[in-house]
């Protein structure tokens, strides 16, 4: 045998990303490994089986698992355990008109849909809603004889509300909210996240109508409606009546609503565009619902109470030869094909054993069966395969792998429905109307949908596979995405506060590596997705939507200098090739992003351990020392909304007998910085005191966590392990300014070397995204990427669910 085939029968060695993630979000009490988790697994999608065959099934559902069928996240974690959590990752529920009870259209009012989310995302489901029912901002509440607060109100509430709700399992609540382009208050929709901290708990899409698209290209005035009635102060500026009763609040031109959303989303990387239209045409079931949001990562258009019931097939397992070493590179349809169609089994037994948070729910799944067989480690696959991503050859392949999984997986369905039934709400002519995606099936498998019927009304979805990549397929790039970066280091907190740090390496890359390939000098096919061009990203969804009954999650990623105009011509595109949605990301240059590049690396100071009363750098001093103190005057520059601020510290130290010295006063001249100089000085003068009473440390650790509400502060640099700069942020000017005090302090003290004269290198990767605060770096740069929390200033990766 040659080496290389010798080395490639090997097993490759399991990384600590995929033993940590496995251990602390997967096993359960009693498990040991991923076999025992598979056995758990296995036997339960097996128990709704026959009893007298439940022993061949589970076998085969095990065997599936080994082969890289694996469930979606929640069934991984919670099937065959004792959680009353369900096993489904996301619902859609809907938000109606009214607070309590149902409004005229029978959806649940504002509150009763609260509770109803509530309820759902305790038990382990995300949630996502349409919103635009919801009476607009100043229309008229007769029952009470007041005006409405509109729809972004209330979903404030529900945000809240997410944050508060700890899921089943651990698993972070997830939320998508949507609202039409037509609403009156789509404009402080669209704006509404370029607050920070704002939905935090959400990502947003507006729902975009094909209408819109044609107002857009014959560049016409577009009306915002509703059917509430303005209140008095609205009809007074303008909003009327229409013909068909509704109530057009204003009207713009078409173009600049389209401007608002491309300029938001080009700088802070949403909302996302769903195109509602397409969704609901394209759909098998259009003739007994409609669809008017997706589930939080948008592969799953939903109708209300609808839910997603997923399980992606890891693609890399069924590569045989990879990188064509020891043989030709060939990727295996016909195993492939009998895992998906065991798989379209095992979710359709999930939905008969899993744990349903509301009835609705439950009945909304019975009359459809609804699931979702998808894939992950495309992106690594077309590598394995020596195919590049952004090429023809590569899109070829891809598409070969998706009709593959449709086509098996609806064979599947039907030959399920032979023996166990179709679908209650199954009506073969009209689930076979032209228009639907079941139209444009193959003949041969049409006829036999009107023979025998179907089990289930859809079967693919390309979601996001989040933690369960890097658990079960060694961190295969996510989903249908190419990867993110080959290697980088992730940091986590020990249960004992220490934090640890250790390498994350992409499957393909580490695979390529162990197979005696050079890293250094990676073969062209070796992509990721921040090195192609965004035409690659839109061309990979382009090619393979066709094959897939709901949609796709997936990022375009386009750089900081993509040009605006090329940037919009994206999205029409997108709807040009009947894509059912899109999100894009671009590093953002307004909120939460590198305004400046500061030249000097300063890591944050270590406040010294407490010492005895008796250290005379914490002796309190009754009064200023009298005569001439040694001082240190500093410029402090830092960055807000507002732009660059400066202002000078004069800091004075007292010579102690040991030869150290105690910072003992702080000032800042006056008249420097306006509206801010009360504060200023106030903080000054408590902070003097603070150093002479002995507890300078805590009054400046005190300083760096207040908070203001005009966005983050951008104030020196933290240092990664590996050398790189990223910008640190701060939550006020108060906290920045502290921040550099201690600095200062610390230079002075020689506890940190001074800025040197060769900068450490900057991260060139990406300016974040605004988000949550991030743990590691401060910056308001927390997303949730691949399922996980995920720092876009330094990488850091928290909590995944």
């Amino acid at each position: 045998m040659k080496r290389e085939d010798a080395r490639k029968m090997e097993p490759l060695p399991v990384q600590p990303i995929s033993r940590d993630v496995l251990r602390e979000k997967y096993l359960k009490p009693g498990e040991a490994d991923v076999e025992d988790l598979f056995a758990r697994v296995a036997r339960a999608l097996a128990s709704v089986e026959a009893e007298e065959e439940r022993a061949p099934w589970e076998a085969r559902f095990l065997a599936n698992l080994r082969a890289g069928a694996i469930g979606a996240g929640r069934i991984m974690s919670a099937a065959g355990t004792e959680l009353e959590a369900t096993l489904i990752n996301c619902f859609v529920q809907p938000v109606g008109d009214c607070i309590q009870g149902q409004d005229a259209g029978g959806y649940a009012g504002i509150y009763e849909a609260l509770r109803e989310a509530a309820e759902t995302m305790r038990r382990g489901g995300g949630v996502g809603y349409d919103f635009s029912r919801i009476r607009p901002r100043g229309a008229q509440v007769r029952t009470t004889a007041s005006t409405a607060s509109g729809p972004c109100s209330y979903i404030d509430v529900f945000d809240r509300s997410c944050a508060t709700v700890e899921s089943a399992g651990a698993r972070r609540g997830a939320q998508m909210g949507v609202l039409r382009i037509d609403h009156p208050d789509v404009l402080d929709f669209i704006t509404a996240k370029r607050t920070p901290g704002r939905w935090n708990n959400f990502n947003v899409s507006v729902a975009v109508t094909d209408k819109f698209m044609r107002a857009l290209a014959d560049d016409e005035e577009w009306p915002l409606v509703h059917s509430a009635k303005p209140g008095a102060e609205l009809i007074a500026r303008g909003a009327a009546q229409a013909s068909d009763g509704s109530w057009v609040y204003r009207s713009l031109p078409a173009r600049d609503l389209w401007d608002l959303v491309m300029r938001s989303t080009y700088d802070f990387a949403e909302p996302g565009i769903l195109f509602t239209d397409t969704i609901n045409n394209d759909n098998n079931l259009r003739y007994c619902e409609h669809i008017e949001a997706t589930n939080p990562c948008g592969e799953q258009p939903l109708p209300p109470y609808g839910c997603c019931d997923l399980g992606p097939i890891v693609l890399t397992r069924f590569v045989d030869h990879p990188f064509a070493i020891g043989g030709t590179a060939h990727f295996d349809f016909a195993r492939f094909g009998e895992a998906v169609a065991l798989q379209v089994r095992a979710l359709d037994n999930v939905l008969d054993l899993t744990f349903w948070p509301l009835p609705q729910q439950r009945a909304e799944a019975m009359a459809k069966r609804r699931i979702g067989v998808g894939f992950t480690g495309l992106g690594d696959t077309l590598a394995m395969l020596c195919l590049r991503y952004d090429q023809p050859e590569g899109r070829a392949m891809a598409v070969r792998i998706a009709r593959c999984l449709r086509d098996a997986a609806y064979a599947a369905s039907v030959a399920l429905a032979r023996e166990k039934g179709a679908f209650p709400l199954f009506d073969a002519e009209r689930y076979l109307a032209r228009g639907t995606f079941a139209s444009r099936l193959d003949l041969a498998l049409q006829e036999q949908i009107r023979m025998h019927g179907i089990r289930n009304s859809h079967l693919v979805s390309i979601a996001p596979t989040g933690t369960v990549s890097l658990a079960f397929a060694d961190n295969a790039s996510n989903g249908i995405e190419p990867a993110f970066s080959w290697t980088y280091r992730r940091k986590k907190r020990e249960a004992d506060g220490s934090l640890s740090e250790y390498d994350v390496e992409d499957h393909a890359w580490r695979l390529y590596r162990f197979l005696g390939g050079d890293t250094e000098r990676l073969p062209a096919y070796f992509v990721s997705a921040q090195s192609m061009p965004a035409a690659g990203h839109l061309a990979m969804m382009e090619a393979v939507q066709p094959f897939v009954d709901t949609a796709i999650s997936k990022t375009v990623n386009v750089p900081a200098d993509y040009p605006y105009e090329d940037f919009k011509g994206l999205y029409l595109q997108a709807w040009t090739a009947r894509l059912k949605g899109l999100a894009t990301y671009r590093p953002n240059s307004i909120l939460g992003s590198v305004l400046e590049v500061a030249p000097a690396a300063q890591p944050e100071a270590r406040p010294a351990a407490d010492g005895a009363a008796a250290d005379p750098m914490r002796a309190m001093i009754e009064s200023r020392p009298k005569g001439a103190l040694n001082a240190v005057a500093e410029k402090i520059e830092y960055w807000t909304q507002q732009g660059r601020q400066t202002l000078y510290l004069v800091v004075s130290f007292l010579p102690l007998a040991d030869g150290r010295e105690r910072a003992v006063e702080f000032f800042m001249p006056v008249g420097q910085s306006g509206e801010s100089q009360q504060w200023i000085t106030a903080s000054m003068r408590l902070l003097s005191l603070a150093a002479r009473g002995g507890f300078l440390e805590r009054a400046l650790a005190d300083m760096r966590k207040v908070a203001w509400d005009r966005g983050p502060v951008r104030l020196g640099h933290h240092v990664k392990a590996d050398g790189t700069q990223v910008p640190m942020w701060h939550d006020s000017e108060v906290g920045a300014i502290a921040y550099a005090i201690q600095q200062l302090i610390a230079r002075r003290s020689g506890q940190v070397p001074a800025a040197p004269d060769a900068p450490v290198p900057l991260v060139a990767a990406t300016a974040p995204m605004v988000g949550a605060k991030c743990p590691e770096c401060g910056a308001h740069a927390m997303i949730r990427k691949d399922g996980c929390d995920y720092c876009t200033q330094c990488g850091h990766l928290g909590s995944c669910g």
